[in-house]
């Protein structure tokens, strides 16, 4: 798991070495990349792609949730 929560402050996995970047869970956005059908974070100029389990947890937390949830129905949804 990339993510983890504690006190609403939320700790990203940025790399194979186990490096961490902190943010408060208000500052963080959760956003959806629709071709990948992925929810990320972005940090500074990575992204971080993240479970929707991770997604949840984050917006439970406080963070916004920017995700796009796309229908079968609709037009340009990855389904």
């Amino acid at each position: 798991m990339p993510v983890r929560i504690e006190n609403q402050t939320c700790y990203f996995k940025v790399n194979e070495d186990g490096q961490e970047h902190s943010l408060q869970a208000a500052d963080v956005t959760v956003s959806t990349d629709i071709p990948k059908a992925m929810s990320y974070v972005q940090l500074d100029a990575d992204r971080v792609y993240i479970t929707e389990q991770e997604a949840d947890a984050l917006t439970v937390a406080g963070a916004i949730d920017g995700r796009q949830h796309k229908k079968v129905t609709e037009p340009g949804s990855a389904i």
